[in-house]
């Protein structure tokens, strides 16, 4: 067995741990088990169900002490963006476990047997049901939220299906306490074994999403990365859902008349949404159009102000600390970028300080829109909404766009909407777009690259993907689920076309 080791990316000091790599016979057991709890998972009433997703978020605030320390050893994220993080995915858990219990998630649908304008008609009903064991993997640059208790573990258990984990080689430790935090939580409340799982190292990884018994896959992490996992899947005998979150810039446009009136405040949000978290996050703004002119001059300056007096902040792990002067270098030689402010290699662990770059927009091209994770952002410079509409087509599809403009520009807001909304999966007005809300409208996805699936990974609707629709025709009642049977039940539904609200 290989012992894996965890390193402190505040220091670079690696240290062993007692986890070790998961052989191919481990996965094997670990979803033969996931498939034998889907047998029992799937017959639980929603209530229970929702009982087990409420007891997973007391489980996992009960450790917060624990599972915190872990994360700031592992990560070097603060004290305070952890504690943030974790009592994010306390929230998720029950947010998921009253929507459990609200039911229109089933999009339940019953059209009563009789005559139509095409001749007499079958009785159908249909639902969503769940889809069997879900492959989730751990994303390194969020230890909680979109790791082993985050958004796809708590969605997946929401829809009623099994969830493995793959845990992030960077967090390791993290990923252990979690998991064990879960499983204590399941235990005590009584979950069939198996409806939890977890596998360490990367060929597990692979082995997981091969295994016929994994139903769909919920990936976070690097393009590159996700493209392997599905060409994994498009050898399986039977192919399954991949949904990842993969690469993003999420360009920023600052309007003229926002350039003018607002000019410190959007140099203080623009830098402090580049660099939170060190700039690790997905939703950062990579690009942003500053107008040209004095105003924009001055917001140029205010950045850059900011950015020359940072003190060094920590990258999760070597790898991505080697990629961001790899990637900034290659904005420079080959997009053709300009540097203003040149980053600083801290002199111990994976620490830099923030790189500011500046292109005209009519010399922008892919090269220069590069996913830079870290620190960085591009400032584009632009003379009318036109060279925007020119460099926006260089920009690959992202999950976000930002707008700042003034009360007066509603011509120009509207123009740069339309310019924007085919290319992302939600817009942000004279806001930032890191912070991404936990709610039922959320929307965190958008087109490829950004993701490769039209359903989102954060909110209430990210369940739809570990679901599929299920119809019943001319069935007798003993064999229809609860949700689909004639007479009041608590859940909204489609009835012969109307719909009916549920029945308290």
């Amino acid at each position: 067995m290989t012992t894996l080791s965890t390193v402190d990316p505040r220091t670079g000091a690696s240290t062993p741990t007692r986890i070790t790599a998961t052989d191919d016979a481990g996965v094997a057991a670990i979803t033969a088990a996931a498939a034998e709890a889907f047998a029992d998972l799937r017959t639980r009433p929603r209530s229970w169900r929702a009982g087990l997703l409420r007891a997973l978020a007391d489980g996992l605030e009960a450790d917060r002490v624990v599972l915190v320390g872990a994360a700031m050893s592992e990560t070097g994220l603060s004290e305070a963006r952890l504690n943030g993080e974790l009592s994010r995915s306390a929230f998720q858990f029950r947010l998921f476990a009253d929507a459990v219990e609200d039911g229109g998630y089933l999009e339940a649908v019953i059209d009563h047997a009789g005559d139509t304008p095409l001749g007499p008609a079958p009785d159908v009903r249909r639902m969503l049901v769940p889809m069997g064991p879900v492959a989730v993997f751990g994303a390194s640059n969020f230890p909680f939220a979109f790791s082993v208790v985050g958004g796809d573990t708590a969605s997946a258990l929401a829809a009623g299906n099994p969830v493995v984990i793959k845990a992030h080689g960077s967090h390791l430790v993290t990923s252990q306490r979690s998991f064990d935090a879960l499983e204590r939580a399941a235990a005590a409340y009584g979950v069939p074994a198996g409806t939890l799982g977890i596998v360490y190292g990367q060929q597990a990884g692979a082995t997981l999403v091969a295994d016929p018994r994994i139903a769909a896959v919920g990936f976070t992490g690097s393009l590159s990365t996700g493209r392997i996992l599905q060409g994994i899947i498009d050898e399986r005998e039977t192919p399954i859902p991949f949904y990842g979150e993969l690469s993003s810039l999420n360009p920023l446009i600052v309007s003229p008349g926002a350039a003018v009136q607002r000019t410190a405040a959007i140099g203080e949000g623009l830098y402090g949404s580049v660099t939170g978290s060190a700039g690790q996050l997905c939703t950062k703004p990579g690009i942003a159009f500053v107008p040209q002119g004095a105003a924009g001059d001055a917001l140029v300056a205010d950045i850059v102000d900011r950015a020359e007096s940072a003190a060094e902040q920590t990258l999760l792990n070597a790898r991505i600390h080697g990629a961001f002067d790899e990637i900034r270098t290659r904005l420079i030689a080959e997009g053709g970028a300009r540097s203003l402010v040149e980053p600083r290699v801290g002199a111990e662990g994976f620490s830099v300080t923030p790189a500011v770059l500046e292109i005209d927009a009519a010399d922008v091209t892919a090269a220069v829109a590069e996913e830079a994770f870290g620190p960085l952002v591009v400032l584009i410079r632009y003379d009318g909404i036109g060279e925007v509409r020119e460099a926006l087509g260089a920009v690959p599809r992202s999950l976000t766009a930002t707008i700042h403009s003034e009360t007066g520009e509603g011509e120009l807001r509207r123009a740069l909407t339309e310019a924007v909304g085919e290319l992302v999966g939600r817009i942000v007005y004279d806001g930032y777009p890191t912070g991404v809300r936990v709610s039922w409208a959320m929307n965190h996805g958008g087109p490829w690259p950004a993701t490769n699936t039209q359903h989102t990974s954060v909110g209430v609707t990210a369940i739809r993907r570990f679901l599929r629709p299920l119809a019943w025709q001319d069935a007798p009642s003993d064999v229809l689920p609860d949700e689909l049977r004639d007479g009041p039940v608590d859940i909204p539904r489609r009835v012969d076309g109307a719909l009916e609200l549920a029945s308290r």
